[in-house]
């Protein structure tokens, strides 16, 4: 897309077929300001790990995330239909991106229980994205309905919002009342867009959709790397170097190498453009799969940061909160991909196989150490990619060698009678 301003242009529908649709060049900024959220998410977690608090601190994360993810999502998804690049789009975009970092800025503070600072950014983000459909409502006639049914949706659904942090506050709520209904309230935030699309469907772009999920995934890969290297950090200041730390540093590498290789895989964007039906689950899937590889930077930290230290949080613990990431991943990944491809790249056998392999392995971790756990792990999936690609190959050849039998014996290409 061209970087030179568009001052005013009208808001329609982008073609689903457009060609050569590739991510913007504001999308790409847009994704840079997440990353600060999401470390900010992913250093909580890894602390309530280390301190062997770690499924309280993964029902703070959880909320937190899904806020972030959420807002991606939805950003996401309506500059699919209607990225016009004009200046009014950008400042709304850019909007958007400062209620993010004061989203990013309140996550320390949610691990006392105040949500103030998380739900003041989720407010600002959720207003640049509603005065964007109400301008999609305005000048795009075919949809109208759509557009203000997202508008309006989301407008009610953050007063609700507003009174459950106001509530909390105040104690009206009890601890165990707040999380439910914050699951509520994510609930019916999930349902909207299936609400809103009724009337008519908004014309999303299957293979601009795979792109901008496939970069988000890269981003917490990389997310993954420098919580890895902030462990890194804190045993090289102790100068506690050791062989558990050598074979963490590699097989957290090996591991995530593994991971990104196998997302991948999968031809999202052919699939969702032969099944748009499909799109929601694949879509809402992905929140477990972007968790997970969240999580797995948190744990990989404290994994890092355990041989140089001694932790609270037991081996055991640790090793479960490495495996329990890779598990969800793998389960997750060939499960969102059901829906929309004939058949999955990654066979159900040998991803259910990797997965159990991996939850049974931190069980050795109070003998073996964590290190011995995390390589282990590591192996398993770097096997899962090996033997994928083996049979893709496989695959490949027998219907190379299929269509050769197929043209060889058809009598229009070898001369003969029809």
């Amino acid at each position: 897309m061209s970087t030179r301003i568009r001052i005013r242009l009208r808001m329609s529908a982008r073609p689903i077929d457009e060609p050569h649709r590739a991510s913007s060049q504001l999308e790409l900024l847009f994704d840079l300001v997440f990353v600060v959220a999401v470390a900010a998410a992913t250093a909580q977690l890894a602390h309530r790990i280390a301190d062997g608090h770690a499924w309280t601190g993964l029902a703070g994360f959880l909320q937190v995330f899904f806020a972030i993810w959420w807002a991606w999502m939805n950003f996401t998804w309506f500059a699919s239909s209607y990225d016009t690049d004009d200046v009014a789009y950008r400042l709304l975009t850019m909007v958007q991106m400062a209620g993010v970092l004061v989203l990013a800025a309140g996550v320390p503070a949610t691990a006392t229980g105040d949500y103030r600072a998380v739900a003041a950014g989720y407010l600002v983000m959720r207003i640049g994205l509603v005065a964007q459909w109400l301008r999609a409502g305005l000048e795009d006639p075919a949809r109208r309905r759509t557009a203000f049914r997202y508008a309006g949706g989301i407008t009610v659904l953050q007063i609700g919002w507003l009174g459950w942090l106001v509530l909390g506050e105040t104690g009206v709520l009890s601890p165990g009342t707040r999380t439910a209904c914050f699951l509520a309230l994510a609930a019916a935030e999930l349902a909207v867009p299936h609400w809103a699309e009724r009337p008519g469907a908004t014309t999303w772009h299957p293979h601009h959709i795979a792109e901008r999920y496939g970069l988000f995934t890269i981003i917490l890969l990389g997310e993954s790397v420098l919580a890895a290297i902030t462990g890194v950090r804190g045993v090289l200041q102790a100068a506690e170097i050791s062989a558990a730390f050598g074979t963490i540093a590699v097989s957290g590498l090996v591991l995530l190498f593994a991971l990104w290789w196998l997302y991948f895989l999968e031809p999202a964007g052919d699939g969702l453009r032969d099944r748009r039906a499909g799109s929601y689950l694949w879509g809402y899937g992905h929140f477990g799969i972007f968790a997970a590889l969240a999580a797995l930077g948190a744990s990989l930290e404290v994994a890092v940061e355990d041989t140089g230290h001694h932790l609270p949080a037991s081996p055991l613990l640790i090793g479960y909160a490495v495996a329990a990431s890779v598990g969800v991943f793998l389960v997750l990944l060939w499960l969102v991909h059901v829906p929309i491809v004939t058949r999955t790249v990654l066979r159900p056998g040998a991803v259910l196989t990797c997965a159990t392999v991996v939850f049974l392995l931190p069980l050795a971790a109070p003998w073996t150490g964590v290190a011995v756990v995390v390589a282990g792990i590591a192996a398993a999936c770097a096997l899962l990619v090996a033997f994928t690609i083996t049979l893709e190959l496989s695959h490949a050849a027998g219907l190379s060698c299929l269509h050769w039998h197929r043209d060889r014996d058809d009598p229009r290409r070898t001369g003969g009678m029809p």
